[in-house]
Protein backbone atom coordinates (compact mmCIF):
# COMPACT_ATOMS: atom_id res chain seq x y z
CA UNK A 1 0.00 0.00 0.00
CA UNK A 2 2.77 2.42 0.91
CA UNK A 3 4.49 1.79 -2.43
CA UNK A 4 1.92 4.00 -4.17
CA UNK A 5 2.68 6.83 -1.76
CA UNK A 6 6.42 6.39 -2.32
CA UNK A 7 5.85 7.25 -5.98
CA UNK A 8 5.12 10.82 -4.88
CA UNK A 9 8.29 12.90 -4.98
CA UNK A 10 9.53 13.96 -1.53
CA UNK A 11 9.76 17.60 -2.62
CA UNK A 12 6.15 17.41 -3.80
CA UNK A 13 5.12 16.06 -0.39
CA UNK A 14 6.88 18.96 1.33
CA UNK A 15 5.14 21.45 -0.98
CA UNK A 16 1.78 19.78 -0.28
CA UNK A 17 2.49 20.04 3.45
CA UNK A 18 3.31 23.74 3.20
CA UNK A 19 0.13 24.30 1.16
CA UNK A 20 -1.87 22.39 3.77
CA UNK A 21 -0.60 24.48 6.67
CA UNK A 22 -0.92 27.74 4.71
CA UNK A 23 -4.50 27.03 3.68
CA UNK A 24 -5.40 26.02 7.22
CA UNK A 25 -4.02 29.32 8.51
CA UNK A 26 -5.96 31.16 5.81
CA UNK A 27 -9.22 29.45 6.78
CA UNK A 28 -8.77 30.50 10.40
CA UNK A 29 -7.98 34.08 9.39
CA UNK A 30 -11.15 34.10 7.28
CA UNK A 31 -13.15 32.72 10.22
CA UNK A 32 -11.82 35.29 12.67
CA UNK A 33 -12.36 38.13 10.21
CA UNK A 34 -16.00 37.08 9.75
CA UNK A 35 -15.79 36.13 6.08
CA UNK A 36 -16.52 32.50 6.90
CA UNK A 37 -19.55 32.38 9.23
CA UNK A 38 -19.10 30.74 12.62
CA UNK A 39 -22.06 28.48 11.91
CA UNK A 40 -19.99 26.78 9.18
CA UNK A 41 -17.20 25.60 11.49
CA UNK A 42 -16.88 23.44 14.62
CA UNK A 43 -20.11 21.68 13.74
CA UNK A 44 -21.93 25.02 14.09
CA UNK A 45 -21.27 25.10 17.84
CA UNK A 46 -19.28 28.35 17.96
CA UNK A 47 -21.69 31.09 19.01
CA UNK A 48 -19.26 33.99 19.03
CA UNK A 49 -15.73 35.03 18.20
CA UNK A 50 -14.92 34.67 21.91
CA UNK A 51 -15.63 30.94 21.77
CA UNK A 52 -13.85 30.52 18.44
CA UNK A 53 -10.72 32.49 19.38
CA UNK A 54 -9.07 29.85 21.65
CA UNK A 55 -9.66 27.17 19.02
CA UNK A 56 -8.16 29.32 16.29
CA UNK A 57 -5.16 30.30 18.43
CA UNK A 58 -4.45 26.62 19.13
CA UNK A 59 -4.78 25.80 15.44
CA UNK A 60 -2.51 28.73 14.52
CA UNK A 61 0.11 27.36 16.87
CA UNK A 62 -0.16 23.82 15.53
CA UNK A 63 -0.01 25.07 11.93
CA UNK A 64 3.05 27.22 12.53
CA UNK A 65 4.84 24.38 14.33
CA UNK A 66 3.78 21.90 11.65
CA UNK A 67 4.84 24.21 8.82
CA UNK A 68 8.27 24.83 10.33
CA UNK A 69 8.64 21.12 11.02
CA UNK A 70 7.71 20.32 7.41
CA UNK A 71 10.37 22.73 6.14
CA UNK A 72 12.96 21.14 8.43
CA UNK A 73 11.98 17.65 7.29
CA UNK A 74 12.13 18.72 3.67
CA UNK A 75 15.64 20.03 4.11
CA UNK A 76 17.03 17.17 6.25
CA UNK A 77 15.00 14.12 5.28
CA UNK A 78 16.80 13.62 2.01
CA UNK A 79 20.14 13.15 3.74
CA UNK A 80 19.61 11.11 6.91
CA UNK A 81 17.10 9.13 8.93
CA UNK A 82 16.02 10.35 12.33
CA UNK A 83 13.71 8.22 14.47
CA UNK A 84 12.33 11.27 16.35
CA UNK A 85 11.33 12.97 13.10
CA UNK A 86 9.65 9.78 11.92
CA UNK A 87 7.67 9.46 15.16
CA UNK A 88 6.50 13.07 14.93
CA UNK A 89 5.45 12.58 11.31
CA UNK A 90 3.42 9.49 12.24
CA UNK A 91 1.83 11.50 15.05
CA UNK A 92 0.75 14.13 12.50
CA UNK A 93 -0.60 11.38 10.20
CA UNK A 94 -2.75 10.03 13.05
CA UNK A 95 -3.81 13.53 14.15
CA UNK A 96 -4.87 14.65 10.66
CA UNK A 97 -6.57 11.29 9.97
CA UNK A 98 -8.62 11.68 13.13
CA UNK A 99 -9.44 15.28 12.13
CA UNK A 100 -10.48 14.09 8.67
CA UNK A 101 -12.96 11.63 10.18
CA UNK A 102 -14.33 14.35 12.47
CA UNK A 103 -14.84 16.72 9.53
CA UNK A 104 -16.96 14.13 7.76
CA UNK A 105 -19.50 14.44 10.59
CA UNK A 106 -19.51 18.26 10.53
CA UNK A 107 -21.25 20.99 8.58
CA UNK A 108 -21.39 20.96 4.76
CA UNK A 109 -18.44 23.41 4.66
CA UNK A 110 -16.40 21.06 6.83
CA UNK A 111 -17.37 18.06 4.72
CA UNK A 112 -16.56 19.68 1.38
CA UNK A 113 -13.63 21.97 2.18
CA UNK A 114 -12.01 21.09 5.49
CA UNK A 115 -12.09 17.32 4.94
CA UNK A 116 -10.30 17.68 1.60
CA UNK A 117 -7.78 20.00 3.18
CA UNK A 118 -7.11 17.50 5.97
CA UNK A 119 -6.77 14.72 3.42
CA UNK A 120 -4.01 16.80 1.83
CA UNK A 121 -2.31 16.98 5.22
CA UNK A 122 -2.63 13.22 5.74
CA UNK A 123 -1.15 12.43 2.32
CA UNK A 124 1.77 14.85 2.65
CA UNK A 125 2.71 13.74 6.17
CA UNK A 126 2.26 10.07 5.29
CA UNK A 127 4.58 10.44 2.31
CA UNK A 128 7.24 12.07 4.46
CA UNK A 129 6.80 9.45 7.20
CA UNK A 130 7.32 6.46 4.90
CA UNK A 131 10.49 7.77 3.29
CA UNK A 132 12.85 4.85 2.68
CA UNK A 133 15.83 4.85 4.96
Amino acid sequence: MFENFRKVNMKTAVCLGICFYSLTLLIHVLILSGIIPLSWVNGGRSDSIATQLPISILNFSICIIGGIFTLIVGANRLYKFNRKISIILWFFVILWSFGFIQQLFGTPFEKMVCSLLLLLGVVSNLRMAIEKR
